[in-house]
C-alpha cells in the first residue's frame, strides 16, 4: 500500500475516533439538557461541581490528555507511513489500540471498554436529577478527551520533527 492509503488511513483514523467521541458527546447531551426542567437543591450542585471537576481531572486530563489522545495520534502518524488495508479500514480501532498493539495495550484497551459499557448501563438507570449530574461531569471529560485528540494530532501531523515520532509500536503502545 502506498502513501495515498496511508494519508486515508490516518485521516480515518482521527475523523473515526472523533465520531466515537462525538457520538458519546451527543448521547450524554440529552440528560444534561434535562437537568434545566429540575429543581436542583443545593447539595445537586455540589455534588455536580465536585464531579466535574473530578471527571475534567481524572477523565479530561489524566485519562484523555495525557495517555489515550497522545496514543492516538502517534498511531495515526504510524499507520500513515505503515498503512495495511486492514489498518487502514479499521483505523480509528486502530488508532485507540485494539489491534496490533502489544498484549498489555490490548488488555487495557478492552478491559477500559468494557468497564465503560458497564458504567453506561448503570448509570442509564438513574433517574434525574443524578443522571444529568453524572452526565455533566462526563461531557465535560469526554469534550476535554476530544479537543486533546485534535491538539495532539494537529502536532503529530504539522508540528516540527515529526519523523521522529515514527517509533515502533511496542513502545507506542505502553
Amino acid at each position: 500500500m502506498g502513501s495515498i492509503s496511508g494519508a486515508i488511513g490516518a485521516l480515518w483514523g482521527c475523523v473515526g475516533v472523533s465520531l466515537i467521541l462525538g457520538r458519546g458527546l451527543a448521547s450524554l447531551f440529552p440528560h444534561v439538557r434535562d437537568l434545566a426542567g429540575v429543581e436542583l437543591e443545593w447539595f445537586h450542585w455540589v455534588v455536580m461541581a465536585a464531579w466535574s471537576v473530578l471527571m475534567a481531572y481524572s477523565e479530561g486530563y489524566r485519562g484523555f490528555q495525557l495517555k489515550f489522545a497522545p496514543r492516538v495520534a502517534v498511531r495515526a502518524f504510524y499507520l500513515k507511513g505503515h498503512p495495511t488495508t486492514v489498518r487502514v479500514i479499521l483505523a480509528p480501532l486502530f488508532c485507540m489500540g485494539y489491534f496490533y498493539a502489544t498484549r498489555r495495550r490490548k488488555l487495557l484497551t478492552y478491559s477500559l471498554t468494557g468497564g465503560i459499557v458497564g458504567l453506561i448501563i448503570v448509570c442509564g438507570k438513574l433517574a434525574q436529577p443524578w443522571r444529568g449530574l453524572v452526565d455533566v461531569g462526563v461531557l465535560i471529560g469526554l469534550g476535554w478527551g476530544m479537543i486533546s485528540v485534535w491538539i495532539f494530532m494537529a502536532k503529530a501531523f504539522l508540528g516540527p520533527g515529526t519523523a521522529a515520532r515514527t517509533e515502533s509500536l511496542e513502545q507506542l503502545s505502553e
